[in-house]
């Protein structure tokens, strides 16, 4: 399906799949998950039932050569945030495409990495509770060759880690990062003097090694984009200064200094901002994004649309981004004049931000999709409803397919255990497997 393999995927491929599963056919005797693209299904012909979250290989893949392609620019290293997706088959595809390492939130995605062979893992969050240091220092006691790193952003961050250090010695310290955050906002250290007082705190901990600093500028975001930008400049200015700070009090362990940030919405700030950092060391610019892979026809291509506008011109050569995740349902009833209810609802497609946008539409039986018609929106879903509302005109039939686009595809992905991957006539080629 994709090629080629980074990671030890044959334990989720060699695994007996069957119709139990959401999204196959419900009469389906168990065959192994590497054989679902041998069946023949074709995903809109009435081979698995609906609704249907499709991914299309090869605006996947043409995502992951883009995200590629613009970072060697500028020389911006990329760990994409795995909680995006939790599918390691698309982890896979993402280190093939030079990814420096995944980025996750917890210890539970850690261990999903670490499972199947992921060697650079970013903690882009706090580790506190005991289970979960444990299991995270345990790890890095069993394989010399895994690197791990996690933010503090407390002096009582530190010293809790360094009292779980001292009972599961490693043989390769976990990295830290000190976190900088925003007042009224989430995790991180408010002020410079806190965020100096954490580094030293960290710089002289057993265990553990001070290799960074960090910060999430997608906080800022509002309706305003260019008050935004702004905003988003002066947040990494901060962050560039904290990284001089700590450096000119030589707190920074041995190894490149790490300089995190960047989501989906300004990496291309933070991927020229924090290039400009001089320190007495190499530096590392690692940017976070996770959804440029699938990308989306809500959020995420709204807010591209600013990133190209700021991206140099020569640098447009690479193409775009496109949505490669769509999802298909079916009109089940025609209960009222100008309202179709349709086979989805909240248990399969994000809502999160905004409902789904109705982009194609292919009457039953037929061969081809059209464009859906202008005015035809969801207003609203129940678990397993989604509420059409047809334009004027438009009369939909019973069976008939309905494609959805979805506005932040990191919660569609969490409704489903196994996603078709689909090739651009929709023959089914492949799966993914999502482990939330």
């Amino acid at each position: 399906m994709f090629t080629p393999s980074v990671l030890a995927l044959d334990p989720i491929l060699d695994a007996p799949i069957d119709g139990a599963s959401k999204g196959l056919p419900p009469d389906l005797k168990p065959i192994p998950f590497r054989a679902i693209g041998e069946q023949g299904w074709n995903a809109l012909s009435g081979d698995l039932p609906f609704p249907q979250a499709l991914l299309k290989r090869s605006v996947l893949e043409r995502n992951a050569r883009w995200m590629r392609d613009i970072l060697a620019e500028t020389g911006v290293a990329l760990a994409p945030h795995g909680k995006t997706t939790m599918s390691p088959q698309l982890f896979d595809l993402q280190l093939a495409n030079g990814s420096w390492g995944i980025t996750v939130a917890t210890a539970q995605q850690f261990e999903v990495c670490r499972r199947f062979g992921v060697k650079r893992i970013l903690i882009a969050n706090q580790l506190v509770d005991a289970a979960s240091m444990r299991s995270v220092l345990a790890a890095l006691a069993a394989d010399p060759q895994l690197e791990a790193f996690c933010l503090v952003d407390s002096v009582a961050s530190v010293r809790r880690l360094a009292e779980t250090a001292r009972a599961v010695p490693t043989r390769r310290p976990l990295g830290l990062l000190v976190e900088l955050g925003m007042a009224g906002r989430r995790t991180g250290c408010r002020t410079a003097a806190e965020a100096l007082a954490v580094a030293r705190a960290a710089a002289d901990a057993p265990g553990l090694a001070l290799r960074g600093v960090e910060g999430y500028e997608g906080l800022v975001v509002t309706k305003d984009a260019a008050a935004d930008e702004i905003a988003v400049a002066g947040f990494l200015d901060q962050l560039a200064a904290l990284a001089v700070e700590i450096d000119g009090a030589g707190l920074f362990a041995a190894g490149p200094v790490l300089l995190s940030a960047g989501g989906s919405a300004y990496y291309d700030i933070v991927a020229r901002r924090l290039s400009e950092v001089r320190l007495s060391r190499p530096t590392q610019v690692v940017v976070r994004s996770g959804c440029y892979l699938t990308h989306d026809s809500g959020q995420y291509t709204r807010l591209f649309e600013h990133v190209v506008r700021r991206i140099p011109a020569d640098w447009r050569r690479h193409g775009a981004l496109e949505p490669a995740l769509e999802v298909w349902s079916m009109v089940q009833s025609r209960p009222e004049s100008g309202l179709a209810l349709l086979t989805m609802g909240k248990r399969d497609v994000s809502y999160d931000i905004e409902l789904p946008i109705p982009t194609l539409w292919r009457p039953a039986g037929a061969s081809a999709s059209q464009p859906m018609p202008a005015g035809a929106v969801l207003t609203a879903m129940n678990d397993q409803h989604a509420y059409l509302k047809l334009p004027e005109g438009f009369d939909p039939q019973v069976g008939d397919l309905v494609c959805c686009g979805i506005s932040h595809p990191c919660t569609t992905f969490d409704k489903w255990q196994v996603m078709m991957v689909v090739e651009d006539d929709y023959r089914v080629s492949g799966a993914i497997r999502t482990f939330f």
